[in-house]
């Protein structure tokens, strides 16, 4: 046997031992993977939807909305709200009332924005003591019409201001939360038809 035929050999058995031992070990992580996830959509839908001591669950046309009661009434909506950023998609729990005016609550579920920029959309450590003031300024706005200001505090119910040196991800959050709560409305009201 040559010595180029010896090689393939090795390396074919090198990455089919490589290969199964992967495989064998996601057996093992995919579920503690998933377990996971589900805790942190469950801790951001009980962010998102603080008036709620009840939750129920309903997918309808690509959305699973979390409907919040209290005392058999439903205090909120909530639902996973996905799009582009500057870097990756960025995903986020939006809770808002029932009839889809206002925001109750936005939580970010995942994002690969620029560190130390965009990242802020998330957690921004150079705030203390208000290190989510970027998500926490949602809570109350109106929907339908997000918009965002820069170098100035908000003016309007429906206006947010954008983190400085970060407006791509900023601008990315408001036109995502445009554009799903939108889209969630229709499939909210779809339910009942």
């Amino acid at each position: 046997m040559n010595t180029s035929a010896k090689m393939i050999l090795v390396l074919t058995v090198i990455s089919a031992l490589s290969g199964g031992l992967l495989s064998y070990w996601d057996s093992f992580t995919s579920e503690k993977i998933e377990a996971y996830r589900q805790s942190e959509i469950q801790k951001a839908v009980q962010k998102v939807l603080p008036e709620s001591d009840e939750r129920k669950e309903i997918q309808q046309n690509g959305f699973t909305f979390y409907i919040g009661y209290k005392n058999g009434e439903i205090t909120g909506i909530s639902f996973v709200a996905e799009g582009g950023g500057f870097q990756d998609i960025i995903s986020m729990m939006v809770g808002v009332t029932p009839d889809f005016s206002h925001i109750t609550g936005l939580a970010i579920l995942s994002q690969k924005e620029t560190p130390g920029l965009g990242t802020k959309i998330d957690y921004d450590p150079s705030r203390e003591g208000m290190e989510t003031w970027f998500t926490d300024q949602f809570k109350g706005k109106k929907t339908g019409n997000l918009t965002y200001v820069k170098n100035q505090k908000p003016r309007s119910d429906s206006e947010i201001e954008a983190i400085t040196g970060a407006t791509i991800s900023s601008n990315a959050v408001v036109t995502i939360l445009n554009e799903k709560i939108s889209a969630a409305k229709a499939a909210f009201e779809s339910i009942n038809e």
